[in-house]
């Protein structure tokens, strides 16, 4: 099924990137020559969405004139947290009413990736089914990333349901920052600020949450030091 909008993630401090974020915002910190949110909205452009929803609050006017200048699709649409920082889930609840009633793809804006064969948004696309899912995540092996230094999030059974890494233990897979996110998965969500991942808790109970492996490789760019790694695999992915 064609899914025709997007959101965005943008709106964070940037705490682990300073000091380059002390006057430029993450998602406009240039890897490789183009901004980490121009990536994401070249993946989505060639996904073939329409509509992307960009949530601002730090340097809220530097992002939002930058995304509302860029020529072409998908057409960008600000949910504006100045005025309160709403974290990954209650930021996604204040923009639902831009994002409409359909599922969408989320994108963080520090996750990127060089692709594989396929487009990783056209494979979370092929894998999407609706009446099941509530939200399908976009996996990396987290030991064939770039910038990645945790234990991996989640593990995965044969059907693609996932389930969080249990305590002092490493998991296989780390979300890549990408998913298709239904609607539905916000109902009697908290309000105020909140954590995505309350719901993923939430889904995982209910047994909809479901994962697919990305094809390529993903960087993780939340740091200075992962900006040089980033730049070094996307020079050796084009020799």
């Amino acid at each position: 099924m064609p899914i025709r909008r997007a959101m965005v993630l943008a709106a964070g401090m940037g705490t682990r990137m300073r000091p380059l974020t002390a006057i430029t915002p993450k998602p406009l910190i240039p890897v490789a020559g183009e901004a980490l949110i121009d990536r994401a909205f070249d993946k989505l452009e060639a996904a073939g969405v329409e509509t992307c929803v960009v949530n601002v609050h730090y340097l809220a006017d530097l992002v939002e004139v930058h995304v509302e200048r860029r020529p072409g699709l998908p057409k960008a649409v600000v949910s504006d947290e100045r005025g309160l920082l709403l974290e990954t889930g209650g930021g996604i609840v204040k923009a639902l009413p831009l994002l409409g009633e359909e599922p969408f793809f989320l994108l963080n804006s520090d996750s990127t990736w060089i692709e594989g064969v396929v487009p990783n948004l056209d494979h979370l696309r092929a894998a999407w089914k609706p009446d099941e899912m509530d939200a399908l995540l976009l996996l990396s092996e987290y030991v064939e990333s770039v910038g990645y230094d945790g234990k991996g999030d989640f593990i995965i059974d044969p059907h693609g349901r996932l389930k969080r890494r249990p305590e002092r233990t490493v998991a296989p897979f780390a979300y890549a920052g990408a998913a298709i996110l239904h609607p539905r998965l916000f109902e009697n969500a908290p309000e105020g600020a909140f954590s995505l991942n309350r719901l993923f808790d939430v889904a995982i109970a209910r047994g909809t949450l479901y994962g697919v492996q990305m094809e390529g490789l993903w960087l993780h760019v939340g740091t200075p030091e992962s900006i040089a790694e980033a730049e070094r695999a996307i020079r050796n992915s084009t020799r």
